[in-house]
C-alpha cells in the first residue's frame, strides 16, 4: 500500500454489530478494580467513560482509550454493550482505508517474529501498524494466559504500532469473537495495515479468512513432511504461503520446501479469483525476505482492487457477518430458553444411552423453544 493510500477515508459500509464478549469487570469496568496491590479486587477503579469519550480518544489516536474502547467491546455486560453499539455506530463512517492481513501458521514457524519484522519494516515506511494477536485464554478469567507484547517488545515499544492480544473465549483455534470490532476500531485509529494472528491452524483460520483482505500461511521446513498435519483447506485459502527460518544451516532446506509447496499450489484453486497463489522463503531473524513478502501483499492489494475483487470481497465478508451474528443471536436464544436449559440434559443423555434417535431429540428441543 502506498503513502497516498493512508488518508482517512470512509471504508465501506459494515454489517457491525456487538457480540458479547467477556464479562464485565475488567479494565475499571464494574467488578474488578485496577492498580490494586494487595490483590483483593477491592482496589481504586477507573472513572467510567461516556460514548463520546471513547470516540473522541480513539479519533485522535489516544493508545489508552483505545484499549479501553476495545475492552468496552469485550464485556459482556448489558449497559457496556448499550455503549459500544452507540461508540461502534459512530465510529464506522470515521474509518481510514486499511490493508487486513491474517496470519497463521503452525506452531513454532515464527509467526510473531515475523510480524514483528514486518511490523517494524512498515512503521518505518511511515505506515501505523495494528495487531490483533489472538492467544489462548484462561478458563478461570477469559483473558489472555500469552502475552504478545512480550513476545514482540521492540514492535510493542514502536509508537507507530499497537499491539492488542485478544481473549478467545474458548473459540476452537484461537480467534476472538471480538475481533471483527477490534479491527474496526483499529481501523477509525487511523491504521493502514491490520495484521491479525491466529494461534496454531486449525478450524479458526476460516474465521480469520472471512475477515482478512489477504490470508499468509507460515510454514517451517525441516519438521519432517511438510504437509503433514496440514490441512488441505488451510493451504486452499492462503493467498500465499511463506517458509520461514530461511538462513543458515536450515537455508537449502526451506528453499527445498518452497519449491515443494510451489508444485503442490499447482494443482489447487487460487483462493482469490484472479491472483495466483505462490510460495516464498523469509527469514525473520534477519529480515532477508520479509519486505519482499510485503510487496507481494501490495501487488495482491493493487491487482484486486483494480479488478473490483477486493471490494467484493469486503461485501461478502460483511454479509456473511450479518448470517452469523443471527445464527450466533439465535443459539444464544435457544439455549438460554427455560424449557430447553430444563431438557437439554435429560434429552442428551436418553441419546447417549441410545433411547432416544438424535434427530427425535433435537426436534423435542425445537419445539420447546418455538412454542415458548
Amino acid at each position: 500500500m502506498s503513502s497516498q493510500d493512508k488518508k482517512k477515508q470512509p471504508a465501506n459500509p459494515s454489517a457491525l454489530n456487538v457480540r458479547k464478549g467477556v464479562d464485565g469487570g475488567h479494565d475499571g469496568m464494574p467488578g474488578q478494580s485496577t492498580g490494586n496491590s494487595n490483590g483483593n479486587g477491592n482496589g481504586p477503579r477507573r472513572r467510567l467513560l461516556s460514548a463520546r469519550e471513547y470516540i473522541d480518544g480513539v479519533l485522535s489516536g489516544d493508545r489508552v482509550l483505545l484499549a479501553r474502547a476495545i475492552t468496552l467491546i469485550e464485556s459482556n455486560a448489558p449497559a457496556h454493550q448499550e455503549v459500544a453499539q452507540e461508540v461502534l455506530t459512530s465510529l464506522l463512517p470515521r474509518r481510514c482505508e486499511s490493508i487486513r492481513v491474517g496470519i497463521t501458521g503452525v506452531p513454532g514457524a515464527g509467526k510473531s517474529t515475523f510480524i514483528e519484522a514486518l511490523g517494524k519494516g512498515l512503521t518505518a515506511r511511515g505506515h501505523q501498524v495494528a495487531v490483533t494477536a489472538v492467544d489462548p485464554s484462561s478458563s478461570l478469567t477469559g483473558g489472555s494466559i500469552l502475552g504478545d507484547k512480550t513476545r514482540m517488545e521492540k514492535l510493542a515499544a514502536d509508537p507507530n504500532a499497537f499491539i492488542r492480544p485478544s481473549p478467545t473465549g474458548g473459540t476452537l483455534g484461537g480467534v476472538a469473537r471480538k475481533t471483527r470490532e477490534t479491527v474496526m476500531l483499529f481501523e477509525a485509529a487511523g491504521f493502514d495495515v491490520i495484521l491479525i494472528e491466529t494461534v496454531g491452524v486449525g478450524q479458526s483460520e476460516i474465521q480469520v479468512r472471512s475477515m482478512a483482505d489477504f490470508f499468509l500461511l507460515v510454514l517451517l521446513a525441516g519438521a519432517g513432511d511438510e504437509l503433514q498435519g496440514i490441512k488441505k483447506g488451510v493451504v486452499e485459502i492462503a493467498d500465499a504461503i511463506l517458509v520461514n527460518k530461511a538462513d543458515g544451516r536450515g537455508l537449502a532446506e526451506a528453499r527445498r520446501a518452497r519449491s515443494e509447496f510451489e508444485r503442490v499450489l499447482h494443482y489447487l484453486r487460487p483462493a482469490t479469483e484472479g491472483w495466483t497463489t505462490g510460495a516464498f522463503n523469509c527469514s525473520s531473524t534477519t529480515g532477508e525476505g520479509v519486505m519482499e513478502m510485503w510487496a507481494v501483499v501490495e501487488k495482491f492489494a493493487e491487482l484486486t482492487k483494480g479488478s473490483g475483487v477486493y471490494d467484493r470481497r469486503r461485501a461478502e465478508q460483511e454479509k456473511a457477518w450479518v448470517r452469523a451474528l443471527v445464527r450466533e443471536g439465535l443459539e444464544d436464544l435457544f439455549h438460554s430458553h427455560p424449557g430447553v436449559s430444563e431438557q437439554m440434559a435429560t434429552l442428551e443423555q436418553q441419546v447417549a444411552r441410545g433411547e432416544l434417535p438424535a434427530t427425535s431429540a433435537a426436534r423435542k428441543l425445537l419445539d420447546l423453544f418455538r412454542n415458548g
